[in-house]
């Protein structure tokens, strides 16, 4: 008979990180840009003493184990009480995504079942919208103050989280369960057919918190001062709220205020030294920085991840900001990290141009993931930087199966069962550095041969006259499909046709140049920011090329 270890056992619980942070620094500073527009400041104390009594108050509303607690909020000290006051009494805090359609809303609301819904004054008009179509929903809380609640409302009995939460003593002690009791759901953004639920454990959050925050992942430390512009409402904002609570640093949320303006100085008031958000944020804030001729005085790194981060963009952030930028890649399915792009020891003698192209890759697995690339047979290919395949992926806050569906979304790998599918198209190297040369559906098949639209995109996007670019497939008579880009140029910007096309010779193989641009106002997005390259294959279904 095995010998068994003599130590304590511990269940791995959400409750547990913020007992951490309240009892360790609980002077470290909370500080929110809130919706009513104040800049308001707590500590880690504070924000467990209202955890606690947010517990309390959904208990009072009749909140029983298991029942899931909605949120309609941005990133602000109230979302942060409700994450930990609902997952540590042993509800679900489901955060759902207020940019998606509201018929999108209603229907995740639903197919979670949820009981009680919380939401910014932001989303009141949304709510009164919605309201009458929520069949589960029991309780409408408006997480502000009562100065700031609405004199007249078309939600009956609409509740004030301040009220709810002053009326309770925060006299709580955390409940002790089974660490694989659900914590939180997330839905995919559905970008095909019906949004799906990845349900979370305590046991795989605590454990996707720690690798988070180890030196080779976001490298967080009691002595950074963390603003995540990620939302709180996209993947639990890449699990910062709990990073930060198990080193116990200064968290800072900006609430709705995520124009360039607004984040810059609250970058530079609050002292922010880490970030974290997907392209499209730090678009907005460079040129607002370099449109005034700004420099930050302590921002020093920053995670970008949700999609592919242009070259140039993290050229800028290094060379002209001395901001390190570490490339990242994961997904709702993942909790959401998966790999992290950061330079081994070896590598570090390595020239610089030979640097800069593994930074630019999507990174290493961090402990507690593992990944592989197969063929469609699910055979698996080389880690050679060269053979693209399917990207599949396995670990401990990795989903086995999509919530309220019986089947698994699994798939084997060399006959071995128990890889999830990502979805995505990646080379991996021999050092187990992975990059993403496409997601499977948007890969280009031109002649029977793969092009990369992430490739093509980067190279436009290092255009000075390029905003913004999305390349998409177009049909062509003889090659199948054929690459057209598509450009927003930035404003006062000139740039040709013809020009964009040369600006590629040299760059890639000639074969692989895009067949035609089409300039645009704007380039459609999902609701967490990445290119709706659907809508772009819709837009554009009978574009015909000058090659066709």
């Amino acid at each position: 008979m095995a010998l068994m270890g003599r130590m304590m056992s511990d269940p791995l619980l959400i409750s547990s990180l913020l007992t951490h942070a309240e009892r360790h620094s609980g002077e470290t500073e909370i500080v929110s840009k809130r919706v009513e527009g104040d800049l308001h400041r707590s500590n880690w104390r504070e924000v467990a003493r209202r955890s606690r009594q947010a517990a309390q108050a959904f208990a009072r509303l009749g909140a029983e184990p298991g029942d899931r607690i909605a949120t309609l909020a941005w990133n602000g000290h109230r979302h942060l009480e409700i994450y930990y006051g609902s997952s540590g009494s042993a509800l679900v805090c489901h955060t759902i995504n207020p940019r998606l359609f509201p018929e999108q809303i209603v229907w995740i609301a639903n197919d979670a079942a949820d009981r009680i819904l919380c939401f910014d004054a932001t989303f009141l008009p949304l709510v009164e919208k919605i309201a009458p179509l929520l069949k589960t929903v029991q309780h409408f809380v408006l997480m502000t103050s009562r100065p700031h609640m609405p004199a007249s409302s078309a939600i009956p009995n609409l509740l004030c989280f301040d009220d709810l939460l002053d009326a309770e003593t925060g006299d709580y002690a955390w409940p002790q369960f089974d660490e694989n009791t659900a914590s939180s759901i997330c839905y995919t953004s559905g970008t095909t057919g019906h949004p799906k639920g990845a349900v979370y454990s305590h046991r795989s959050t605590v454990l996707h918190g720690y690798a988070a925050a180890l030196p080779d992942a976001m490298d967080c430390s009691g002595r950074d001062v963390i603003l995540p512009v990620v939302p709180m409402f996209h993947v639990n904002a890449w699990g910062l709220p709990y990073s930060a609570a198990i080193v116990g640093c200064k968290l800072v949320l900006p609430g709705p205020h995520l124009d360039g303006k607004s984040l810059y100085e609250l970058f530079e008031g609050e002292k922010v030294s880490f970030s974290a958000g997907v392209p499209t944020v730090w678009l907005g804030l460079l040129n607002y920085v370099k449109a005034n001729n700004l420099k930050f005085s302590t921002f020093k790194r920053t995670v970008i991840g949700g999609s592919a981060c242009p070259p140039a963009m993290m050229k800028s952030l290094q060379q002209d900001f001395g901001i390190e930028v570490i490339h990242a890649w994961g997904m709702t399915e993942m909790s959401p990290l998966g790999t992290l792009s950061k330079l081994t020891t070896r590598q570090l003698d390595l020239p610089a141009e030979q640097q800069q192209r593994l930074l630019e890759k999507q990174g290493r697995v961090i402990y507690g993931v593992d990944m592989a690339i197969i063929d469609d047979e699910g055979r698996s290919l080389p880690w050679d930087g060269q053979s693209a395949g399917n990207l599949v992926v396995r670990g401990h806050w990795v989903i086995s199966q999509y919530f309220n569906h019986d089947e698994s979304p699994l798939v084997s790998v060399d006959g071995q069962p128990g890889w999830f599918p990502t979805g995505d198209v990646a080379t991996i190297d021999a050092d187990g550095f992975m990059q993403i040369t496409d997601r499977s559906k948007d890969v280009i098949k031109s002649g029977g041969e793969w092009i990369s639209s992430i490739d093509l995109e980067n190279i436009a996007m290092a255009h000075p006259a390029v905003h913004e670019a999305a390349v998409i497939a177009a049909r062509h008579p003889k090659w199948d499909e054929r690459p057209l880009l598509v450009v927003v140029k930035k404003p006062d910007a000139a740039v040709t046709r013809e020009e964009l096309l040369a600006f590629y010779e040299g760059r890639i193989a000639k074969w692989q140049i895009p067949d035609d641009i089409a300039f645009v106002t704007e380039i459609p997005h999902t609701a967490t920011g990445k290119v709706q390259k659907l809508k772009l294959r819709e837009q554009f279904l009978n574009h015909v090329l000058p090659s066709a």
